[in-house]
């Protein structure tokens, strides 16, 4: 199975089909050389959100790459608690400006309910319509090349599809081996969604795995690298993150082996408990 370094989106958009993850990573001196040392390695998609609060390192690492802006997929979210239309567009006007770009490449509602809040997310709904109202217009706009969401399940994508007409490009998932979330993905590819899979080692629970290491001996990789190529063959955008210059460096070595449709499915069926 020949795996592609680019998708296509459903509006022809190209995005590079491994992100480098941002999340954890805190702002400043630390958020900047792991961007800058995975620019260097050869990652052209860079993953932050207004809620990991470093976007501002993100953003000096990429200008100081030397490369120029449309060398590099960016993408950023809007805060999960931060709803509605106008709070939207000013907030999203606010990551610009701290990216210190002119446009976004993608843009996401990173939740559908605020983190920790004790109501269902269906309450938001309404919300989350008005914010994706306003996405669509900053799409329009030429702000954003192309716009999605975040941990949304079928039942919150569908009220802002028919409200809007528009579907998303993207949804951005927890997803790792063991946690397939099939609904969902099924949902997206009859939609022509791409999902995106984050915590791609289930935050460090994957490399605990004896069966993984043993698959991972059998292709010369390591585990990290198993677990990569694993979501590329289902089809998935995965986004790595490291602060470490050789595991940023590894993470991208991924397009050079093929995992059996047997190992596959062992994969499949691991378990990293959440």
């Amino acid at each position: 199975m020949k795996i592609e370094k680019e998708y296509i989106l459903s509006n022809g958009v190209i995005i590079p089909s491994i992100a480098f993850g941002t999340w954890q990573i805190p702002n400043g001196e630390v958020a900047y050389q792991s961007t800058k040392d995975a620019l260097e390695a050869g990652y052209r998609h860079i993953d932050t959100a207004a809620a990991y609060g470093n976007e501002e390192s993100v953003g000096k690492a990429i200008k100081d790459s030397g490369l120029k802006r449309a060398e590099v997929f960016i993408t950023s979210k809007l805060k999960a608690e931060l709803k509605g239309y106008q709070i939207t567009m000013d907030e999203f006007h606010k990551t610009l400006d701290r990216l210190g770009v002119k446009y976004l490449d993608l843009y996401l509602i990173h939740a559908p309910k605020p983190w920790g809040s004790s109501k269902d997310a269906l309450e938001y709904t309404d919300l989350n319509i008005e914010s994706w109202k306003a996405f669509v217009k900053l799409y329009h706009d030429g702000y954003i090349r192309s716009i999605g969401v975040s941990n949304f399940g079928p039942e919150h994508i569908k009220p802002l599809i028919d409200a809007t007409g528009f579907v998303p490009h993207v949804n951005q998932i927890y997803l790792n081996p063991g946690v397939l979330q099939e609904e969902t993905v099924l949902f997206a590819r009859e939609h022509h969604i791409l999902i995106e899979a984050y915590s791609p080692f289930a935050t460090g629970r994957l490399f605990e795995s004896k069966e993984i290491h043993e698959i991972a001996e059998k292709y010369h990789k390591n585990a990290g690298q198993i677990a990569l190529r694993w979501s590329l063959q289902h089809g998935h955008l995965p986004l790595p993150k490291s602060v470490h210059k050789h595991r940023i460096a590894e993470n991208l070595n991924v397009f050079d082996f093929e995992i059996t449709d047997e190992d596959m499915m062992r994969i499949d069926k691991l378990s990293f408990k959440r």
